[in-house]
């Protein structure tokens, strides 16, 4: 009997650093696993945000547009303004 405990004994003390490493395998799948999800959500938000970035040039580009036709018709309100004022200069000078 005392060689059965000796023998348990020594058998115990032997699978120790066994029974460290499986835990730190375990821990380390468990990380693996959790980056890997990680990996997974930061790849779809960068899709999400990829989307998102093309419909803001969109709308950037857009209002460039815009903004190239306001300065336009601006150009073309003066300009009409200025002629009409000559015009009514004009009538003015007729003293009708």
């Amino acid at each position: 009997m005392a060689q059965t405990a000796t023998a348990t004994a020594i058998r115990s003390v032997e699978l120790e650093p066994i029974d460290r490493l499986e835990e730190k395998v375990k821990l380390l799948v468990a990380l693996v696993e959790r980056m890997k999800a990680e990996q997974h959500k930061a790849a779809e938000d960068n899709q999400r945000l990829s989307r998102e970035l093309e419909a803001v040039n969109g709308r950037l580009a857009a209002s460039d547009g815009l903004v190239t036709e306001l300065t336009t018709m601006r150009e073309e309100r003066d300009l009409i303004r200025s002629r009409v004022t000559e015009m009514l200069d004009q009538l003015d000078a007729l003293n009708l």
